[in-house]
């Protein structure tokens, strides 16, 4: 598997597989479908984007990489990852988190926060407390599940 910065030729694989994450509704805030279009300006617009690839060049995985907030808490960034549910379980989530976080420092980040990670997404949470990520607390029914049931958040950091 290689992980590297997305190019135009990866675009329609990044967006099935982050519309497949949107439309599961347990994990991402959003909630409208990306396509050709909306999905080039979205991935364009970030600070930088990752993809992982299989041995065949296919994209399994991505991140999305962009500052928290502005000004003073500029130096604050945020992510985002997806990856194919055919491909769940190869551990290609902890090398894009391993890999976002060097490319946040190269970018001059000095935090790395995640706002809304879901308290039943216990994937997730295991994998950012073994890397080293430190909970901050838990908003209570901070996430609207897509059958429409609230479920806790729990924001994450990490110093970079």
């Amino acid at each position: 598997m290689l992980i590297r910065s997305y190019e135009k030729k990866d675009l329609k694989e990044m967006t099935a597989i982050w519309n497949e994450v949107v439309a599961d509704g347990i994990a991402f805030p959003q909630e409208d479908i990306l396509d050709e279009t909306t999905g080039a300006a979205f991935f364009a617009e970030q600070s930088y984007c990752g993809v992982a690839t299989d041995d065949n060049g296919s994209v399994v995985g991505l991140y999305i990489l962009h500052p928290n907030n502005i000004g003073r808490c500029g130096h604050i960034c945020n992510a985002s990852y997806a990856v194919s549910a055919k491909c769940r379980g190869q551990h290609i989530g902890e090398k894009l988190v391993l890999d976002c976080m060097a490319q946040a420092k190269k970018r001059g980040f000095m935090i790395l926060q995640f706002n809304a990670v879901v308290e039943s997404n216990i994937h997730a949470r295991h994998l950012y407390e073994r890397i080293g990520f430190r909970q901050l607390g838990v908003i209570p029914k901070g996430f609207r599940m897509k059958d429409g049931h609230y479920e806790n958040i729990c924001p994450y950091y990490i110093e970079l």
